[in-house]
């Protein structure tokens, strides 16, 4: 295994990070493993070298946080991994129930401490950028948070480019703790990043950590998937021609190397010099395998080629698109313009 700093902190991870959204309760998604189902996985990750695990309070509803607490702390000493955990989203039904205001944010930790049976947390995330709060009561309770020593740094998630600048500014000014990891969605089909926030946080000596190398499953090449089948994002994000011809890419490299679609996506997403450690959201230890020979996978020019020959500029993927995303599909005529084809006056 590989380890590097995390942005120009001193933290250490590895260039894998387990990701666990998938572990939990079937109550709350039908693809989401319990308890003893996890274990494998999560032993299998830590046997490889893997020191860096990623959770949520929202995954399973608080239920994610138990399960890989338990397991973590049968298998492994506190101090010899890095555990991040994100707050944002609702945790129940009353006002305060999500968001970034100092109240829920300060619930927020004590909760997932709870819940892991922990006593830090080594990177606290906001899980998005929240409109609805200034900045400087989400900053400075996540500082407070620092100081006490309920988390060791903070990071952030899933935001525009603009608003972690804002952050940054504000942290800056006040002289509060600034975040060492941005957590963002990049693959082979998603690639907007790398217009503005990937080099903003190199920039900003803020480290890399990248989700959905594989697309939500999509450029696994398994559409049957029990996920792919009940997760109707995947289709939300990843259902226009330009995603199905650059899994059909990968299937061609992966054919013609003869290894599996998923070992040559992630190879991709690794072999990309800004990206300090990957998400790997295994459903065995079989498929945990494919991201650990990536990393020793080297792609030549030509793959290289044939991988992004099909990709074309998207709308960005976040909680402010949802629902209001353009395929990237030309779209018929209306009004005025409906059969006016080939006409200019």
């Amino acid at each position: 295994m590989e380890y590097v700093r995390l942005g120009q902190s001193g933290l250490k991870v590895s260039r894998l990070c387990l990701g666990t959204m998938n572990m939990g309760t079937p109550r709350w998604k039908p693809w989401i493993f319990d308890e003893e189902q996890s274990e494998p996985i999560v032993r299998h990750a830590l046997d490889a070298g893997v020191n860096f695990i990623d959770l949520a309070d929202f995954y399973s509803t608080g239920v994610g946080e138990e399960v890989v607490g338990n397991i973590l702390k049968r298998l492994v000493r506190r101090d010899e991994i890095v555990v991040t955990t994100k707050v944002g989203y609702d945790m129940g039904a009353h006002p305060n129930a999500g968001g970034h205001s100092r109240k829920h944010v300060m619930d927020g930790i004590d909760g997932s401490l709870t819940r892991l049976a922990m006593d830090y947390i080594d990177i606290y995330m906001l899980h998005f950028f929240d409109i609805n709060t200034p900045v400087e009561e989400t900053m400075e309770a996540l500082n407070d948070i620092v100081r006490s020593g309920k988390a060791r740094y903070i990071g952030v998630s899933t935001m525009n480019t603009w608003q972690l600048a804002k952050i940054i500014q504000v942290c800056e000014r006040r002289g509060w703790a600034r975040p060492i990891n941005m957590q963002l969605q990049y693959n082979l089909a998603y690639r907007e990043e790398e217009r503005e926030m990937i080099p903003y946080c190199n920039d900003q000596g803020i480290g890399v950590s990248v989700f959905s190398p594989l697309a939500r499953g999509l450029l696994t090449g398994d559409a049957q998937s029990t996920r792919n089948q009940t997760d109707f994002f995947t289709a939300q994000m990843y259902g226009d021609q330009a995603s199905l011809q650059i899994a059909a890419s990968a299937a061609r490299v992966a054919a013609r190397r003869g290894v599996c679609a998923a070992q040559i996506a992630q190879a991709w997403v690794l072999g990309q010099g800004s990206v300090a450690s990957m998400l790997v959201g295994a459903d065995s230890p079989a498929q945990f395998d494919s991201a650990l020979a990536a990393l020793d996978t080297k792609l030549d020019d030509e793959e290289r080629y044939e991988l992004e020959r099909n990709y074309t500029p998207c709308d960005l993927i976040n909680d402010y698109t949802a629902g209001k995303r353009i395929a990237r599909e030309p779209r018929p005529a209306r009004d005025v313009f409906a059969g006016t084809k080939g006409k200019v006056a």
